[in-house]
Parts: structure tokens; C-alpha cells; sequence
């Protein structure tokens, strides 16, 4: 029998990153499954219905993530190959291989107390804020919202405070780069502070995630636990990043949230919701692929042909509202995925954006933005829904005004003990990282 795919509607470029709503709304005449490009000559479908999005997500036994033989159809060079390709973690493996990479994650940081986790997330807002609070401007994605992960994963894989800003660069220049030289000195960059964190640890251990994946009844080998030490960073900044960004850029320009700032009803957790329902920060992801030729949800799918699931698109309000209303309760969505797949830290996260936002509104309590929400510029790619700046301005602070300021206000950096200044280099090379197409 021969499989026939419509031509493909392209999920990249300007015109989607500006408008992805009209972008959905012609996927869906096809049906629950839509052929699309997330590059040049890659095709895949992309599932945009909520009940076929679960129907995939929990039936493990019909879609592999194993993406191997799918990627062997493509060229080395692919752009979207650093964000798809076969590693050894969590995310591209199946059965009992998963299951014994994500026991790694999900045990570890269950060994981080959420109130430490909150002081935690405090220490890194006040050492971002403390850069700009003075200015009375700020670009809150690029100063804030997209370093602030990572100064916290430094902390919390069991890093010093002045690694930080190598860990922040490095990352930055991959996403951020247009040029493939700067990515690649970037991923170089990345990759050495791998394997310094490694080494380190190897020699001492700590009260650290990275400890905690080294220690781990699972046994990693030394390049699975680099593999779930790059998984976890990259899979977790993109995602916080955006959440926080775009969950700021509703509260500053919608009165119901903004009143917030001054003891108005709705919370931070509210404008988190609100984005995962109807903005959600990786907008299509969860690459599947059918172990078999199947028909699934009226169309036929070769075996290992790509399938992605539009969070985005699938993401449904059942009880008629519209898409843009005011939620407290987030209504149904995708955001965190679903199946034995579903984000492994889910909580964490939750209180990371929550704190990050919290952080920031109280020092710098009149915010607003300096450009309309809906002339907003977005980062295109097939994957994120990820805003590329969010100007804004406020009253500046300095350190020696009365009151709490992020120079004043105590925020305990975690104890950490200092690197060596020469460790040696474990014999295994790090991964990339995931990078956007």
C-alpha cells in the first residue's frame, strides 16, 4: 500500500513565529493529523487534537522514541538533527532503558527541598536584578528570564556562583547565534564546562544533582550521567525561560494581572497557567515514531515517520471559554505533555517560574513593558514559543536606598565548595546540546 503525504505546511520562518494561531487553524482542516516541515525537506505530521495527542502519548507499545532509524534518512548537517538525534537519556529511549534514565532524574530532584529550592531561585534573581535595577530598563528576556535557569542549574548541579556566567554565555551563544561558527565555539564552550562539572564531582562529591546522578542505585556509566547532566540543563532552560517570559509579558500588559503587583486578585501562578494552557513554551515537540505501518486517527502513517504533537494546538478549553480568557484553574492542556514520557519534574518547574516572577515583581514592583504586547517579536523555529525580547522599564533601585533591594535582601547562595583551578579531564567527550532549529 502506498502512503501519500500532502504537501507540507512549514512550521518555521517569520510568518508562524508571528501568527501560529492562522497556522493552526489550517492544520486542522486536515483532520487530527497534518503533514508540516519543521525544516527544509523535513517533513513530519503533527498531531493537533487533544484526544489523538493522548491516544500517541500513551500508547507506548504502538510509538517508540527511539529516533535512529528515522535519523539515518537524514544529512549530518540537519538543523533540526541537535534537537532530535538519538543520546543515551531519558528522552529518546524506550522501556525499561527510560525507565532506569529517568529514575535518575525524577529521584534526584526529589532530594531538593522546595523551600530551598525557592531561597535558591531567590539568590539567582537578585544576583540578575542587581545588573540592571539601577538602569530603569531592562530587557527581561535576555537579562533575566533566559540566564536565570542557568545560574540556577549551576547552583544546583554543584557549580560555584562564577561559573555562572560561563554556563549562561555558552548557552546563550547557541540559541541566540545565527552564525555556525559562534554556535559551535558556544557548544565547545558548553561542552568544556561539562566536563569540568563532571570532573569536579568525580573528586568531590556534594549535596547536588550531579553528585546524586553519579550516586545513583541505576549505575550510570560516566557518559550516561554527562548525557542526563545535558539533557536536563537543556531541556529545562528553553522551556523555564520561556514560561517566564511569556507569563511576564501577560502580566504586564493585561490590567487583571498587572493589578497583582499592587494586591490585585490574580497571582503569578495564574499568568503561569494562563501560558501553559494558551501559549505553552515548547509549542511541538514529543517526536514519536510508529513501530509499524498504522493508521491512526484516519491516516496512514509509514513505520518511523516522524510524528509530532502540537501542545499548542491540541490544547483544548472544554467548557467553551475562548482561547484568550482568564483562567485560575489552567484549564486542560498539554503543556507538560502526558504518558510515560510526561515532564519528570513538573513541580520543580512550577516553582522555579512561579518564584522567578515573584522575585522580580517585588523589587521592581512597576514594571511595564515599553511596546505593546502584540508588537512583541518572536524567535521562529518549529519547536518553542519563545518571545526574543520583552522591553521594560521601572523605577530604578539602587543599593543604598532604605527599604529591600536585591543588595540588601538575603537570599543564601548555596554552599558549594570552590573548584580546583585545574581538574582533570575525564576521558569521554560531552554531547551537544540540544539547540533550536
Amino acid at each position: 500500500m502506498t502512503h501519500y503525504m500532502p504537501d507540507p505546511v512549514p512550521l518555521y520562518g517569520p510568518d508562524y513565529a508571528a501568527d501560529p494561531h492562522a497556522v493552526y487553524a489550517k492544520l486542522r482542516q486536515y483532520g487530527p493529523l497534518a503533514p508540516v516541515e519543521i525544516s527544509p525537506g523535513v517533513s513530519a505530521y503533527l498531531v493537533t487534537d487533544h484526544r489523538a495527542a493522548l491516544d500517541l502519548l500513551q500508547d507506548p507499545a504502538t510509538w517508540a522514541k527511539d529516533p535512529r532509524l528515522w535519523q539515518a534518512t537524514l544529512p549530518e548537517d540537519c538543523p533540526v538533527l541537535p534537537m532530535m538525534k538519538w543520546r543515551p537519556n531519558a528522552l529518546f529511549n524506550d522501556g525499561d532503558a527510560h525507565a532506569r534514565y529517568r529514575s535518575v532524574i525524577t529521584d534526584s530532584f526529589s532530594l531538593i527541598e522546595p523551600h530551598l529550592l525557592r531561597q535558591q531561585v531567590a539568590h539567582a534573581a537578585d544576583l540578575l536584578i542587581r545588573e540592571f535595577a539601577a538602569t530603569g530598563e531592562t530587557d527581561l528576556v535576555t537579562q533575566y528570564a533566559r540566564p536565570l535557569p542557568l545560574v540556577l542549574f549551576n547552583a544546583l548541579f554543584g557549580m560555584p556562583d562564577h561559573y555562572s556566567p560561563r554556563l549562561v554565555a555558552a548557552l546563550a551563544g547557541m540559541f541566540e547565534s545565527t552564525g555556525s561558527e559562534k554556535a559551535n565555539n558556544a557548544d565547545a564552550d558548553f561542552e568544556q564546562y561539562v566536563m569540568e562539572l563532571v570532573s569536579l564531582k568525580q573528586g568531590q562529591r556534594g549535596h547536588d544533582l550531579t553528585s546524586w546522578f553519579m550516586d545513583h542505585p541505576a549505575g550510570l556509566s560516566l557518559e550516561e550521567v554527562i548525557h542526563q547532566v545535558v539533557l536536563t540543563m537543556a531541556a529545562g532552560h528553553e522551556p523555564t525561560t520561556n514560561l517566564i517570559s511569556n507569563s511576564l509579558s501577560r502580566m504586564l500588559s493585561n490590567p487583571d494581572y498587572y493589578s497583582t503587583l499592587s494586591g490585585g486578585a490574580l497571582t503569578a501562578r495564574d499568568a503561569i497557567n494562563d501560558v501553559l494552557r494558551s501559549e505553552p513554551p515548547m509549542a511541538n515537540y514529543s517526536a514519536h515514531f510508529p513501530r509499524r505501518n498504522v493508521r491512526f486517527h484516519g491516516t496512514w502513517i509509514h513505520a518511523n515517520q516522524l510524528v509530532l504533537v502540537s501542545y499548542h494546538a491540541a490544547n483544548t478549553t472544554p467548557d467553551g471559554l475562548p482561547a484568550d480568557s482568564i483562567r485560575t484553574d489552567g484549564g486542560a492542556h498539554l503543556a507538560w505533555a502526558a504518558g510515560p514520557h510526561a515532564c519528570p519534574v513538573k513541580q520543580p518547574a512550577l516553582l522555579i517560574a512561579t518564584a522567578a516572577i515573584e522575585r522580580l515583581t517585588s523589587h521592581l514592583c512597576d514594571l511595564e513593558l515599553t511596546v505593546p504586547r502584540d508588537q512583541l517579536s518572536w524567535r521562529p523555529g518549529p519547536f518553542h514559543r519563545a518571545l526574543a525580547h520583552l522591553p521594560a522599564r521601572f523605577t530604578p533601585i539602587t543599593p543604598d536606598q532604605a527599604g529591600v533591594t536585591p543588595w540588601t535582601s538575603s537570599s543564601p547562595s548555596p554552599s558549594t565548595p570552590p573548584a580546583a583551578t585545574s581538574t582533570p579531564k575525564p576521558n569521554t567527550s560531552a554531547p551537544s546540546a540540544p539547540q533550536p532549529a
